[in-house]
C-alpha cells in the first residue's frame, strides 16, 4: 500500500486509491458486494449484484494504489484487450457481455463466474499460498487427481482453441485460472496480453510469472509462438500436477505416461517440444488412457 492513498467506500464495501474517483456510472450496473484494488495492471474490478444476477466488472481509469503507470496507459491497454475476449469466445473463457467510456475511463462488463483464482497473491502470497488451508492453490491441490485433470484438459482445449484462431498465450499463469469448488468447473479469466501470431519478443524479458515462461520468453528477438505455448501448457500441469518448478518425477501425482508428456512439453530446447499446442494435447490424451 503506497503512504498516499483514500479510501473509497462504494455500498458499504471500502477499497483504496492514491486520489478520489467519481463512480456514478458503477451504480447502474448493481448493488457492490466485493471489489478488487490491488492488481498491478491498474485494472479495479468489481462485483456487481442485480435482480439477482452477479457480474464482473473490470474497469480502467482510476488511480490504483499498485500500477505503477498512468490511469490513461491503463485504459488503453483495456481498450486493446477486450477484442481478443470477442475473437477467442470460448466456454472455458469468462465472457463479455458489453464495454463502454465511463467517466475519464473505460469500463467492461462480463458474466459473473463463481470461481476461485488459484494464484490470489494479495489474500496469500508465498509461501502461504501452498500451504495455508483456505488457499485456493493448496484446497486445489488437495482435490483428487481427476477432478485437476479435468481443469488441465479445459485449460489445454481453449489453448487449442487460441493457437487455431491464430493467436498465442502471453502472461497466462495460474492467477489466470477460476475454479469453482462448488461445481468442479474452470474457466480462464485473463488473457489481456494474448497476441495474434506472428509475435516477436520485442521487450527481453515478457510478461509473466517466471514460473511458468519458456527460455524465448526471456530471449529479445525470439518467436513467440506455438511452441513456446507447449512449454507454458507443460509448466502449468507441472503446477497443478507435479513440484511446479521441481520437475522431478518424485513430485509427479498423475502417472509415468503423462509426466512424459509434460516433461517434453517444458524442454528448454523448443526444438525437442511438441510442435503444436494441439498435438501435445493429442499426446496428453493419449497417455491418460494408460491412467485408472
Amino acid at each position: 500500500m503506497t503512504n498516499h492513498s483514500v479510501t473509497v467506500s462504494l455500498d458499504g464495501i471500502s477499497f483504496q486509491l492514491k486520489e478520489p474517483h467519481p463512480f456514478d456510472w458503477l451504480r447502474e450496473l448493481g448493488r457492490v458486494f466485493c471489489v478488487f484494488d490491488r492488481q498491478d495492471s491498474g485494472n479495479l474490478s468489481f462485483g456487481v449484484q442485480q435482480g439477482g444476477r452477479k457480474k464482473f466488472v473490470k474497469y480502467a481509469g482510476a488511480p490504483t494504489v499498485a500500477f505503477t503507470g498512468t490511469p490513461q496507459e491503463s485504459v488503453t491497454r483495456l481498450k486493446q484487450a477486450l477484442p481478443l475476449y470477442e475473437a477467442l469466445h470460448h466456454p472455458q473463457l469468462i465472457r463479455l457481455e458489453e464495454h463502454f467510456e465511463a467517466n475519464n475511463g473505460y469500463a467492461a462488463v462480463f458474466d459473473w463466474f463463481d470461481g476461485e483464482c488459484l494464484h490470489p497473491h494479495w489474500s496469500f502470497p508465498p509461501p502461504q499460498k501452498y500451504t495455508h488451508p483456505d488457499s485456493p492453490f493448496f484446497r486445489f491441490r488437495q482435490l483428487p487427481v481427476i477432478h485437476r485433470l479435468r481443469s488441465l484438459d479445459d485449460i489445454f482445449s481453449f489453448h487449442v482453441h487460441v493457437e487455431a484462431s491464430g493467436y498465442v498465450a502471453i502472461d497466462f499463469y495460474d492467477g489466470s485460472i477460476l475454479y469453482d469448488f462448488k461445481k468442479g468447473l474452470t474457466k480462464i479469466c485473463d488473457i489481456d496480453l494474448y497476441r495474434r501470431k506472428p509475435f516477436i519478443n520485442t521487450m527481453g524479458r515478457l510478461w509473466g510469472s517466471s514460473r511458468f515462461m519458456s527460455p524465448e520468453e526471456f530471449e529479445l528477438g525470439a518467436d513467440i509462438d506455438a511452441r513456446t505455448n507447449v512449454f507454458n501448457m507443460g509448466a502449468i500441469a507441472f503446477g497443478l500436477l507435479g513440484g511446479e518448478r521441481d520437475r522431478s518425477y518424485s513430485k509427479w501425482e498423475a502417472g509415468k505416461k503423462l509426466y512424459e508428456a509434460a516433461l517434453q512439453a517444458v524442454q528448454p530446447d523448443r526444438n525437442e517440444r511438441f510442435a503444436s499446442v494441439a498435438e501435445f494435447y493429442a499426446a496428453w490424451n493419449a497417455a491418460r488412457s494408460f491412467n485408472p
